[in-house]
């Protein structure tokens, strides 16, 4: 059977988030057909796999992506081997499938408060959150006001916000059941999270509590110069992602004492084994958890605000 009749039929078939899907018509029309689009589902053989995994990467394509087309040239040919097309999978090259993350940088909390004090002021509670609470942009942009309690010191997370290659932004559920969470935040910054809902969150119940200069909804595009001057004015290193605020917050969350289940909980992580083993922690540990993360706040922050 012809390559790309069959790769297209196959995506086509898939049942993939509007997201995803987009990604992967974008990784097979781009990386998959230009290579074995011409040719037969036969005449792809393991040697002409590596040939074109070696060229992608000679390039100059990014690691994550080469390996995000061989995920799905090998799920792709994976199928075929059910509709019995071919005999055998030819995506067998160690390792290809996975690729070693470097190092991502770890704030202090006087650093998280630095760039939260940098930052314009609509914008603070955004990134105290990240750091402290280990919340996702999509998840922090899809946030509202009837999600945070603020006698309860909770932010409840219900969606998180996606955006198309078109620009157009929607809400979508958490990827497991997992990522539905209600995750306590320090008592520290109930000022903070005060301030910015009655200064800068969008009007009723249902209104976004990060919104842009215009009222619109938060868009990474729109706020990456805001990120990248507050980086710049805090000092910190140029290296710093928004996402390393997460990683941040894990990694402070861990000094606080929190067991590795806890932080699965408050990151919103499953894993394979989740049915056997995984078990909510207490809302009582996750306050306890949010105190210590308080006094580092007390001890290390900056508590001015803007």
């Amino acid at each position: 059977m012809h390559f790309e009749e069959y790769a297209t039929a196959w995506l086509r078939d898939r049942k993939l988030a509007d997201r995803t899907r987009e990604r992967s018509e974008s990784v097979m029309r781009l990386h998959i057909l230009p290579t074995f689009g011409a040719g037969t589902m036969a005449d792809v053989t393991t040697a002409r796999v590596r040939s074109w995994r070696g060229k992608l990467l000679a390039a100059g394509v990014g690691e994550p992506t080469v390996v995000k087309a061989y995920q799905l040239l090998r799920a792709l040919m994976n199928t075929a081997v059910d509709d019995e097309l071919i005999r055998r999978n030819p995506c067998r090259i160690k390792g290809a499938d996975r690729y070693d993350v470097p190092e991502r940088p770890v704030l202090s909390v006087a650093e998280v408060f630095a760039v939260a004090d940098a930052i314009a002021p609509r914008y603070r509670l955004l990134i105290l959150l990240a750091a402290f609470t280990t919340l996702r942009f999509g998840e922090l942009a899809a946030l509202r006001r009837r999600d945070i309690d603020l006698e309860g010191l909770t932010v409840s997370v219900h969606r998180s916000q996606a955006e198309l290659q078109d620009g157009r932004l929607f809400d979508k559920a958490p990827k497991s059941a997992a990522g539905v969470r209600a995750i306590s935040f320090p008592a520290e910054l109930l000022d903070d999270v005060t301030r910015h809902l009655e200064q800068f969150a969008a009007p009723g119940r249902d209104g976004h509590v990060f919104v842009g200069p215009q009222g619109g909804q938060l868009r990474r595009s729109n706020f990456r110069d805001d990120w990248v001057s507050a980086r710049k004015a805090a000092g910190v290193t140029s290296e710093l992602h928004f996402h390393d605020l997460r990683h941040t917050g894990n990694t402070l969350a861990s000094t606080a004492g929190a067991s590795t289940r806890e932080l699965m909980t408050r990151m919103g992580h499953s894993s394979s084994r989740a049915a056997l083993i995984y078990q909510h922690m207490t809302s009582d540990r996750d306050r306890a958890i949010a105190d210590r993360l308080g006094a580092m706040i007390r001890r290390d922050g900056q508590l001015g605000g803007q």
